[in-house]
């Protein structure tokens, strides 16, 4: 278990009344709600990301990873990278990654 910090926060009477009629152990109940709610949060700047990616990643989505990979030491990259796995995809701007059915 990670180290915990005591930490006062106010409720309106609604949302407390609400919180012990389903759980006996307020924390834990705040503890979960905060983490979904930052999880939540993450996908969410993920996806705005995505959407609008820095600038650098334009350029470094048109880079070739066969290429890339010849610059790498030769036992490197069998543990780095396996060019033959996944689904080719292409960037497309405004729009972001797409599968490459090409």
């Amino acid at each position: 278990m990670s180290a915990q910090e005591r930490v006062t926060v106010t409720l309106p009477d609604d949302l407390v009344r609400g919180i012990d009629r389903r759980e006996k152990n307020r924390s834990k109940f705040v503890a979960d709600a905060v983490r979904r709610e930052l999880a939540r949060r993450r996908r969410e700047d993920l996806q705005r990301s995505v959407r609008s990616p820095h600038p650098e990643s334009e350029t470094l989505a048109g880079e070739n990873l066969q290429d890339w990979s010849r610059t790498l030491p030769e036992e490197d990259v069998d543990s780095l990278l396996n060019p033959s796995a996944g689904k080719p995809v292409r960037w497309i701007p405004g729009q972001g990654w797409v599968e490459d059915n090409a």
